[in-house]
């Protein structure tokens, strides 16, 4: 079976291609890299004939909000007719848990559309909601960081490691179509500043947490289910500790 990944290059893209290879399907790694553009259009006539499903886990390379908007926008609206008159049966999308209650972001509105271009384009489809990766958990401490403090929200958080997103991502594209949503987090939930303190005493990192519900998380006001999975989540295997302990080994 022909799947074509668009951003097949980036974090979960090249881990995905890994694990869908090794059981015999024909995957086309799709990225500006590769000569397929789906903001452009650049590439995806070829690289789509034939193709039987298509999973799309490219990101914007800005999050400000006017190109995140155009990223978004303009790789749905040239993507998805393509995949139609190429007879795609499958359409799977990453989006994120919290779009539809964290507006407030022009990020979180551009996934918004993303995901209301999909439902609206006649192709089966699934798209997965993932909550954050841990992989990104620093990125946050550092976006939270006055001087020696780290300023965040205690809102429940429940983030999960790529490797299980793309393990998730990978049953998803070999299934039937949901048409529908989703949901995917790690196997543990706890408070976002609890998770922060971990990461800073793993890292040897001195700088301190304060738990600050006025916090803004990237930017924006969280509430204690903003950033938690909804009902029946599948989800991964991969531990904090332990994803931290490898991260260190690595190291």
């Amino acid at each position: 079976m022909k799947i074509v990944v668009i951003g097949g290059t980036g974090l979960i893209g090249a881990k995905l291609v890994s694990r869908l290879r090794p059981k015999g399907h024909e995957v086309v790694v799709a990225s500006p890299s590769t000569g397929v553009n789906a903001v452009t259009g650049e590439g995806l006539v070829k690289a789509l004939a034939d193709a039987r499903v298509v999973v799309d886990v490219a990101n914007s390379p800005s999050f400000e909000d006017k190109p995140v908007m155009e990223f978004f926008e303009k790789s749905g609206r040239n993507l998805l007719p393509v995949e139609a008159a190429a007879g795609v049966k499958h359409h799977v999308a990453l989006s994120v848990v919290g779009t539809d209650g964290l507006q407030e972001s022009g990020y979180f509105r551009a996934k918004l559309v993303q995901e209301n271009l999909i439902k609206a384009s006649g192709i089966a489809y699934t798209i997965v909601r993932a909550t954050q990766f841990f992989e990104f958990i620093g990125a946050i401490v550092d976006f939270s960081t006055a001087g020696q403090s780290v300023h965040v929200p205690p809102a429940l958080f429940q983030p999960i490691a790529a490797d299980d997103v793309a393990d998730l991502i990978a049953e998803v594209a070999l299934a039937t179509p949901r048409n529908g949503t989703l949901d995917i987090a790690g196997p543990e939930r706890m408070p976002l500043d609890e998770f922060a303190r971990q990461f800073l005493s793993a890292s040897h990192d001195s700088r301190t947490v304060v738990s600050d519900a006025k916090a803004p998380y990237y930017g924006v006001q969280v509430n204690g289910r903003s950033l938690i999975p909804g009902d029946r989540p599948r989800l991964g295997a991969i531990h904090f500790a332990d994803w931290l302990r490898d991260s260190a080994r690595r190291k």
